[in-house]
């Protein structure tokens, strides 16, 4: 299967609770993560994590759908058209 690149946007509410089980996924997925932006809004009790993903859909698909059932965390996703066959990068 092709792979795609992408960003996803995660919003974390109340991150002192939920933070470290989004990361612990995060985790699990770090082959599809290129890159990564974490920044804290201590003043409004928010997390907010961009990355930067290069994967098939069915591996975006299941990174995006575990961290979406956490309580409290948004998901956004967003993949190109270009497609990357292996050995292209």
């Amino acid at each position: 299967m092709s792979k795609r690149i992408g960003v996803v946007g995660i919003i974390i509410e109340d991150p002192k609770n939920v933070a470290h089980r989004a990361n612990a996924i995060l985790s699990q997925y770090s082959h599809l993560i290129t890159g990564r932006m974490g920044i804290p809004n201590h003043k409004e009790n928010v997390g907010v994590i961009a990355l930067i993903i290069e994967g098939n859909t069915d591996e975006v698909g299941a990174l995006t759908g575990k961290l979406g059932n956490l309580p409290g965390v948004t998901v956004k996703s967003a993949l190109t058209a270009k497609t990357i066959e292996k050995g292209e990068k």
